[in-house]
């Protein structure tokens, strides 16, 4: 079974008035996602998320007219030789690096499906995994920089819809931070589980203001308190915070970078986006190699229901998985563009879709509401 043709498609939507969420990186104006499609010779299509990075065109470019020829022919069932290739041509060697990893990420997926269905069987079976419940927590963008009570009242709907864990944005500045950490353990009591991301925009004494209150807070976690490539201030990070773990790997790409991460002990909780990190085949390595550590994978979610939907399969085959990142934007029309992909229980849980590869059926005629705008999707406010 042969690639014939690899396309990509770029699709945005942008935030009504009202529904704009403060972060550490700036205030969300639109969101951005690209969909990548591989057929075969034999009739069979696969479909994957692909990061935009920020820069959807280029990724969408980089896709179209670079990957695919260099993919074209190949076996679609040799996901480890498709990565390999784009390793060689365009991750290692004069190519666009992380635009690279985002653009093999939703290739990579597609190629999955395409093996799912074509042995017709669901990903996470494919990948030696069982259909056990997942835990989640309440996530995608939401809880940014407001005020404590409807912060209170925010993380309180999430709750009441069944989550026993909820992320808050930090990045603010520490005073209002620490408040705001304070007043949701107050308002949710002992019982939740209260995760942080500071979205890259700590300093690090910034993090030595903030970690103490966090750990009197008893939170799970402080994600990506710095920039993915200062390594330094990771390290330095890891150790003024012995009571916190420090979570980063959202804006890391491939077992290389994951690698180091591990070695320096930087970090003690990983967390691969599978439209990011070089998709499906690099991310079961990155589990690999943290799990050898002892350390746990709480995978980072994007757009759409086809990140979503393998995350969970994901997470549902590997020994060292933890929380699946539920989307619970107050407006993400992507998230059920094909249909419900999760669905939270009473016991916090989600569990994997059951149909051949990744599960969910494709109407391309969706696209066409969703048509991609140029420009950037936060404005800065830092």
């Amino acid at each position: 079974m042969k690639i014939t043709r690899t396309t990509a498609i770029a699709l945005s939507y942008r935030l009504p008035e009202g529904k704009t969420v403060r972060l550490g990186v700036g205030a969300t104006t639109k969101r951005d996602t690209i969909i990548v499609k591989v057929e075969t010779d034999e009739g069979i299509t696969g479909y994957g998320e692909a990061h935009p990075g920020r820069s959807p065109g280029a990724v969408v470019s980089l896709i179209n007219n670079t990957l695919h020829p260099l993919i074209a022919g190949m076996d679609a069932c040799d996901v480890v030789g498709v990565f390999a290739r784009v390793n060689r041509m365009q991750l290692s060697s004069h190519g666009l690096g992380a635009g690279a990893a985002l653009a093999v990420s939703g290739i990579d997926m597609a190629l999955w499906d395409i093996r799912g269905k074509a042995a017709g069987m669901p990903l996470y079976r494919l990948l030696g995994g069982s259909r056990r419940r997942i835990p989640a927590y309440a996530g995608g963008i939401s809880m940014g920089f407001q005020p404590p009570e409807s912060l209170v009242e925010e993380a309180r709907e999430y709750v009441a819809r069944g989550y026993r864990a909820v992320k808050l944005r930090l990045g603010d500045n520490p005073r209002d931070d620490i408040a705001r950490v304070q007043a949701v353990r107050a308002g949710l009591g002992d019982e939740i589980e209260i995760l942080t991301d500071a979205n890259t925009n700590y300093t690090l004494a910034d993090a030595r203001r903030v970690i103490p209150a966090l750990a009197e807070a008893r939170v799970a976690w402080l994600e990506e308190p710095f920039g993915c490539n200062d390594h330094g201030a990771y390290r330095l990070g890891a150790a003024i915070s012995p009571l916190v773990p420090i979570a980063a790997g959202e804006n890391h790409y491939t077992r290389f970078e994951f690698a180091r991460l591990i070695e320096e002990r930087a970090v003690q909780i990983l967390q691969p986006d599978l439209s990011k990190a070089g998709g499906i085949t690099e991310s079961m390595r990155i589990a690999a190699l943290a799990s050898a550590w002892g350390l746990p994978i709480h995978p980072h979610s994007s757009a759409t229901g086809l990140n979503h939907a393998v995350s969970i399969h994901y997470l549902a085959a590997i020994d060292n998985g933890g929380y699946f990142e539920a989307c619970v934007s107050k407006f993400n029309p992507l998230r059920d563009m094909f249909g419900v992909t999760f669905e939270i229980g009473a016991d916090g849980c989600v569990e994997p879709l059951d149909a051949p590869g990744i599960g969910l059926t494709i109407d391309e005629g969706i696209f066409e509401r969703y048509p991609a705008i140029d420009g950037p999707g936060y404005v800065v406010t830092f």
